[in-house]
């Protein structure tokens, strides 16, 4: 008997030491009080919205309740939350053939093609060929079975093309963020704001210069989100401070650069430009509604008979794999900033 207790006592006491150790590297746990926002969660423990969103599984980054237990990722957790998904099987028959991307500028622009277009057309023996354009002109041109595959950033569009027949099997690949920059004067006092929308209504009561891209991009498409949040409408015609440029992402921060003005752009574009931006500073970031993913499509090989879709299913398993999304993890501008950050699922 006495050696069974002291077998029992032995046991209980291993038994709380991997407790002990469990719990020390276990993740947080928080309670949500009045006032908080995942992004103020996020920014006390030093990981990010996203990650938090993910372990909890809110779908609606912008409604947590009063009261609510939250799982808070260690720093270790969040990378394990954003580790890539390896590819189990890797595509025949592409060698030789080629592939045609139509693609968001802000790909282009930061030079990530540069970059994940060779490695892919190394590893699958294929000739690569894109245009960058706006995300809402590169699904037109999926439409037209003038691709193969799209790299997109905008959620809405990217359903209604889907939905409609015209592509399939999307997949998650990365993400960056929204930032809304301006001259560093900063004439409608909005920097350090943390609401999105509330910086664009300062933007308009004070009827500073904003430079919209207008051309149904992914960016142009957040835009017209924010504004909607904010309850308001511009229009070029109506409102002369709001100007509809119609230009890629790279070509308007160099516009508002020259001519002082607001303007909307994607981190990363901002991240490989701001060193020739000299006028202009980043005023808002930090809004879950600023949340920039990125996706591949494959133009519906069914509708549009005369796509690769071998070459873009290559592509997406590559983009997704663990070598794909190191590629892009691993991907910085010349200051060591990473510009996107990889979230194949």
């Amino acid at each position: 008997m006495k050696k069974s207790k002291k077998t029992l006592s032995l046991m209980l006491t291993l038994l709380m030491s991997f407790a002990c150790i469990n719990f020390a590297f276990a993740d947080s746990a928080y309670t949500v009080k009045s006032g908080d926002t995942l992004g103020k969660i996020a920014a006390r423990y030093g990981v990010t919205y996203q990650e938090i969103a993910k372990v909890n599984k809110i779908a609606n980054v912008n409604k947590i309740l009063v009261g609510q237990k939250l799982l808070i990722p260690s720093k270790n957790t969040a990378l394990a939350v954003q580790k890539p998904v390896e590819a189990k099987t890797q595509v025949t028959g592409v060698k030789g053939t080629k592939l045609r991307i139509a693609t968001t500028t802000s790909t282009n622009d930061t030079g990530l093609l540069d970059v994940l277009v060779p490695a892919f057309d190394k590893k699958y023996g294929t000739k690569t060929d894109w245009v960058s354009v706006g995300s809402g002109e590169a699904m037109e041109i999926g439409k037209r079975g003038d691709a193969d595959l799209l790299l997109v950033h905008s959620p809405a569009a990217e359903k209604t093309f889907i939905n409609e027949g015209n592509g399939v099997n999307r997949k998650d690949v990365m993400y960056n963020f929204f930032y809304i920059v301006g001259p560093k004067a900063d004439p409608a006092k909005i920097k350090g704001n943390k609401s999105a929308s509330d910086g664009l209504k300062a933007i308009a009561k004070s009827k500073s210069t904003f430079l919209s891209r207008a051309d149904k991009s992914g960016t142009h498409s957040k835009e017209l989100t924010i504004w909607k949040a904010a309850d308001m409408s511009p229009t070029g015609a109506s409102d002369k401070w709001y100007k509809e440029a119609g230009l890629g992402m790279g070509d308007l921060l160099t516009m508002a650069n020259e001519t002082k003005a607001y303007t909307l752009v994607d981190s990363g574009t901002w991240g490989s430009m701001k060193d020739k931006l000299t006028n202009l500073d980043v005023m808002v970031q930090g809004d879950p509604i600023l949340f920039n993913p990125y996706g591949v499509i494959t133009v519906n090989p069914t509708k549009y008979t005369g796509t690769n879709a071998k070459a873009a299913k290559a592509f997406t398993e590559f983009i997704t794999s663990d070598e794909g999304q190191k590629i892009i993890g691993n991907f910085v501008n010349k200051n060591g900033q990473k510009l996107f950050i990889p979230d194949a699922k």
